[in-house]
């Protein structure tokens, strides 16, 4: 089999089953199944019954992203494994030109797509460089967005690679990471001390420590309806896995080599910015 699609259903029953279409309508000339782990607070066994390619895992605890997607992984059997958000649509052709690259593209450890949101504008955590702390940094000070063109200053987002060309990169969206299914089982998977957000950038760097390539492919492109799950829905707790797993990963990687003052200033921005997003969920959502 070429290609085992992993998604993880969280109480967004709809929003999977759209995905599931997509990749079915825009999917030709590739072998594929998809899996569906399912750890939702109430979860049915309700997705393309009649379907041998759709296999479903229900009844997981709420262990978190990274846990749901090994579980799903551990199940496949494509040599490649394609972690999929519930909350994407899928472009004709792309998975089958995904498959080709990495076919022919051996040094490639993981795969991300260009990735669009609903308005048209360009999701740029498809594409980006490891969050250290300078890049942190001109990222929250906005030089990114001053001087687009600058390595030293769009080390984060990436912005002065085009979004129109491939190019190797340091990390990709969760939302669609494609790997080979033996790289996979060398990292050990996802880290599953990170519930949610900044497991996505923890396996990207952990593939390239062992020597692959991860690459943001612009032939193929989907859509990812943000807003509509997530961290976008502006929910309290989300919004601290989120916060929650930046921290992990800067202590993870950064804490026991950079100084002291640097990991204080590290930890302060990360609670300022949590209560920041917390005013804004209860001024926009109400849903503190």
């Amino acid at each position: 089999m070429d290609l085992s699609i992993v998604i993880v259903n969280f109480n967004t029953k709809e929003l999977t089953k759209q995905t599931i279409d997509a990749v079915c309508s825009t999917t030709e000339n590739i072998e594929y199944e998809i899996i569906v782990a399912d750890n939702s607070t109430s979860p049915k066994d309700s997705y393309y019954k009649d379907d041998k390619r759709v296999k479903l895992i229900c009844g997981l605890p709420n262990n978190g992203f990274g846990n749901a997607c090994n579980i799903g992984a551990a199940k496949a059997l494509g040599r490649y494994v394609l972690f999929l958000n519930s909350d994407t649509l899928m472009q004709d052709g792309t998975l089958e030109k995904c498959v080709k690259y990495l076919d022919e593209n051996h040094d490639a450890g993981c795969l991300g797509i260009k990735t669009l949101l609903p308005d048209g504008t360009f999701d740029h955590g498809c594409k980006r460089g490891f969050p250290t702390p300078f890049n942190s940094l001109c990222y929250v000070l906005g030089l990114n967005k001053l001087f687009p063109e600058s390595k030293k200053f769009g080390g984060y987002t990436l912005s002065y690679l085009s979004i129109d060309h491939t190019w190797e990169v340091d990390s990709v969206s969760g939302a669609f990471m494609m790997i080979p299914r033996a790289v996979f089982i060398k990292t050990g998977g996802f880290d599953e001390s990170i519930f949610m957000y900044g497991e996505d950038i923890d396996l990207c760097l952990r593939i390239k420590q062992l020597g692959f390539k991860v690459i943001y492919f612009a032939d193929g492109f989907m859509i990812h309806l943000k807003g509509q799950s997530g961290l976008n829905t502006k929910n309290k707790t989300v919004i601290k896995h989120f916060h929650n797993g930046i921290r992990v990963f800067y202590d993870k990687y950064y804490k026991d080599t950079c100084p002291f003052i640097v990991t204080l200033m590290m930890h302060a921005g990360i609670n300022i910015h949590h209560f920041i997003a917390l005013i804004r969920a209860f001024v926009l959502g109400g849903r503190l």
